[in-house]
This record gives structure tokens, sequence and C-alpha cells, in this order.
């Protein structure tokens, strides 16, 4: 959990901004709900081009005192710092990238005291074949580990060269499951023949859940809560504050890493509210790691039911409307969620309410674009069982 810089600022990023974003998360209570990472990405880097003509050094005009620096203070505040690179002669956005220097830059990068590493090989190997991600990858994961620092590795291929299958046997932490995100609910297809959606990237994860876990999650990409269709780097109209919420829902149950991409300064009192749920954070975090996963769908998919077990031994269930008009979903138990329970109770998430106990189906209506999110536990039953 944390706060990535690419989806707002793109390479306009600088030492004034990070730190900034730090004090205002702070502020916030943002870091107290858990979002500690503070991920600098594509444009930190002096120089552009090849590693051959340049090395590879921090900004001295965006970054005046240097990323040890900005890392200390980070860590002064209870924050994390992570920064970016890629194993190509350059990086997507045109800066010095990592090729055959690998282990030099991961010695760098702990040296500064990086806590994230975003490895992004989506530009200068989307046409290699997965033997060299592969390599390419591993050769850095190699590296971070004979650091000896404790440094999060995502390896970031979006969603190309099956990179869920292998990803995690090389070290990787997290890995990105489809292409970028736009800033769209429900766009016709996908905008340029490239960016997923928020339904888009949901139903990738569908196809690949079974790969994430404790220490090495499917990364839906970041969150775009609070952009409004205003992103400097994404495509997209912005959602309404209900489909960021219901955005922000799925991306939690689906245990995929929770970075902001919004200025946080600029995020309203709901969109605030929608990230700092408490309730719906704790699925995320759950120590079990298990994704949710797609338990019931109408034959025209508009309503969806999902559900992930917790270690408590209760479940999360969201009933999803993909469709236009409100409709009314019912859960039954053993039929949709595959639970023996003949009595349960129910916990409102988005409301903070309980209710029942049940001991039949239970029946609400959800808005369009809406996922009403419940945590359920088995009651023992006592009377008529």
């Amino acid at each position: 959990m944390g706060w990535s810089s690419w989806n707002n600022y793109g390479p306009d990023i600088n030492e004034t901004v990070v730190r900034d974003t730090i004090d205002v998360m702070e502020r916030l209570g943002l870091r107290d709900a858990g979002y500690t990472y503070i991920n600098i990405d594509d444009g930190w880097q002096r120089y552009k081009g090849s590693r051959e003509d340049h090395p590879l050094e921090v900004d001295p005009v965006k970054f005046p005192n240097g990323m040890k620096a900005l890392a200390d203070y980070a860590h002064s505040k209870g924050f994390k710092l992570g920064i970016y690179s890629g194993p190509g002669v350059d990086t997507c956005a045109g800066y010095t990238g990592s090729e055959g220097h690998g282990a030099e830059d991961a010695k760098l990068f702990a040296s500064w005291g990086i806590d994230h590493l975003k490895y992004d090989a989506c530009c200068s190997h989307s046409d290699e074949p997965q033997a060299a991600v592969q390599q390419v990858m591993l050769d850095m994961s190699t590296a971070l580990i004979a650091t000896n620092r404790s440094i999060v590795f995502h390896a970031c291929h979006c969603g190309w060269a099956n990179v869920w299958e292998w990803a995690a046997e090389e070290g990787a932490n997290q890995w990105r499951i489809g292409q970028d995100i736009s800033d769209d609910f429900n766009y016709p297809g996908n905008r340029e023949k490239y960016y997923f959606d928020v339904l888009d990237m949901l139903d990738r994860g569908n196809e690949v859940a079974q790969y994430t876990g404790p220490g090495h999650w499917n990364d839906y990409d970041m969150l775009i809560v609070g952009l409004d269709g205003e992103s400097k780097q994404l495509v997209g109209t912005g959602l309404s504050d209900l489909e960021y919420r219901t955005h922000f829902s799925l991306w939690a149950l689906a245990a995929s890493p929770l970075l902001i991409g919004a200025d946080i300064a600029k995020l309203s009192a709901y969109n605030l509210a929608t990230l700092t749920n408490k309730e719906i954070i704790a699925a995320n975090q759950d120590p079990l790691g298990l994704p949710i996963t797609l338990q019931w769908s109408a034959p025209d998919n508009a309503t969806q039911i999902y559900a992930k077990g917790m270690q408590d031994e209760s479940l999360v269930v969201a009933l999803l409307n993909r469709g236009t008009e409100t409709a009314s979903i019912t859960v039954d138990m053993r039929a949709h969620l595959t639970v023996p329970w003949d009595v349960y109770r129910v916990r409102d998430l988005w409301k903070g309410k309980d209710r029942g106990p049940y001991d039949i189906p239970f029946t609400t209506e959800v808005r369009a674009h809406d996922a009403k999110v419940f945590r359920v536990w088995k009651v023992e039953c006592t009377v008529g069982c």
C-alpha cells in the first residue's frame, strides 16, 4: 500500500512533490491507514539515452538533495521509498536504463535506502521471447537479494509473457496482470487498443487468481481513485465517486497492491473516505492473502457475486452490478458461496452496519456500477437445525 507518482505527474516529478506528498499523507492519516510506500516512477534520472553515453544519476535539478536524503526523510516519517528502472537501454520515458548494469544499480539503490523497485520491461522487452524477459527479471532479482537489503521487487511486464506463471519463483513480489489501466469504469473495447478499464482488469484477474498469495501478488495496476479524468498520463474521462469506490473495493478484495495515483492534496472528502475504509483495507491485508473469486454470474453477466476467505474463517463477499440499472441480487450460502452455513450474520463494510442473523438467502438492491461489500460469519444454529 502506498502512492505512486506516475498517473498524476508522469516524468514531471521532483523532490518537492515527493516531500509534500509524504507530509500530506501523514497529515490526512493515509500512513496510519497503511499507505507507507512512496514510489517514484520514471523521470527521476538525470540523462536520457543509452547507458553507453551516460551514467545512471539522480537529476540534480529535480532532486537537489539526492535520493539518499529523500529516503531518509521518508523513513523519518514512517514511510518507505520506491524507485523505478528497467532492463533496457532506456526506460519507457526515454531515460537511462539498467541494461548491463543490473548488479551495479541494485547496489546503488540499496545504498540510497530504497525499499521498492519497479523494474519495467514493458517498453524494452515488449517483443522479446518469454525466456529473455525471465532472464532480465531473474538477473535483477538476484542482484537485489545480493544487497542484503529488503527491497520489494515489482517485475513489471504489463501482463505479457505469462509473467504470473514464473515471476514468484524468480523472487518477484508483484507483477502486472494486464496493460495500463485507463481512467474508465467500462469503456467499449480497449482505448487506443491498449488500455484496460476497471472491468477489463477485473475480468483478467479472474483468469489468473490462483497465482496470487502472500509475498507474491497479482498487480491490477495503480489505483485511479481521484484522477477525475485529469491525469497527465492516462487516457479516460474519469469515474463517478461511486465507480471509484467500486474500483477500490474490487482491487482491495483481489489482494492487489493498493497504490494511490492521484494528487493526494486534491482528494475529495468522499474519495479520502473511500481510500481509508479500515474494514475494506483489512480484507486487502488479511494474512491469508486470498484473492476474490467469481462465484456466480447472471446469464448476461450484468450482476455477479465474488467472494474471498479470511483468516478468521469469515467470507468477504462483493455483489457487483456491471449494468446500467439498479438490480436486486440474492446470495445463497450453499448455492453461491459453497459453504454449508445454515445460519449466518452479515456486516455491510461500507455502511458499517450489521445485518441478520439469517437462515435463508439474503437479497439486496445494488445500484448501477456499485459493489456492495459484506463480511459474513457463520452462526451456530441452536433451534430447528
